[in-house]
């Protein structure tokens, strides 16, 4: 009997034992989920994007109409246009080749879109060597300045000499320029006598400038006499005026 009553107390124990564990499981505690795990995912797709232009290719000072085209979009914006409608047109006239670029937003993120136009500059063609120009008459002028004689004569002097080297200077920068030389004479003489001596007057400035190295068939000249007067007065200085090589350019 003893026996029997060990045996029933000893399941016991091992049935409460067994239970207990068994509650003490029930309570244990599970590590939550990290909080990205439950955020809710955006259920807002980006934009989509595109721009293009026609044409791609002009010659500056014409004009490209750009297209573009979105969805889902909430602002559109283009580089060096600023804000634009999500779908439109626009005509723009790029003064050099540009880029441009298109950005689309939305709470879902950001597309990008991009178009090239190239602008063709003509090229402004180089000056051609100065090949001595005919230049201005005032420019020629200023360089090649009349000469004057003395009485009844033909010679050069000093300051005639400094003239004639100037001007040989700027007809030897200047090969494309040819010259008249014209002999004046005051109106004391005959006509026939002052033809003459004009005469010897351009040829005497015509050959100093081909010594200073002026090619002589670039030089013309001519004999006036005392036909045409700068001065009409009776007067020394009027006649000196007349007593003259004037040159010009040749035309």
């Amino acid at each position: 009997m003893i026996a029997q009553r060990t045996s029933f107390w000893n399941k016991a124990a091992l049935v409460a034992t067994v239970a207990l564990f068994a509650a003490s499981g029930c309570h244990k505690k599970h590590a939550a989920p990290p909080p990205s795990a439950m955020a809710p995912e955006s259920s807002t797709p980006p934009p989509t994007a595109s721009i293009t232009a026609d044409p791609m290719s002009i010659d500056v000072g014409q004009s490209v109409v750009l297209n573009w085209r979105t969805s889902n979009a909430t602002s559109v914006s283009i580089d060096g246009i600023g804000e634009v409608p999500v779908n439109g047109t626009q005509t723009v006239s790029p003064s050099s080749s540009t880029n441009f670029h298109l950005v689309a937003k939305n709470d879902g993120g950001t597309t990008e879109a991009n178009v090239r136009v190239t602008v063709r500059v003509p090229e402004v063609p180089a000056a051609p060597a100065d090949e001595g120009g005919s230049g201005s008459d005032a420019e020629f002028h200023s360089h090649v300045a009349d000469i004057f004689f003395g009485y009844d004569s033909y010679d050069l002097s000093p300051q005639a000499d400094t003239s004639i080297s100037a001007a040989a200077s700027y007809l030897t920068a200047h090969p494309a320029i040819k010259i008249l030389i014209g002999g004046y004479c005051d109106d004391r003489g005959s006509a026939e006598y002052n033809i003459t001596l004009g005469e010897n007057r351009a040829n005497a400035a015509k050959t100093a400038l081909v010594a200073a190295g002026v090619p002589a068939d670039r030089i013309r000249v001519v004999s006036y006499g005392k036909e045409k007067q700068f001065c009409t007065e009776e007067t020394e200085s009027c006649w000196q005026q007349n007593r003259r090589d004037q040159f010009s350019i040749d035309r």
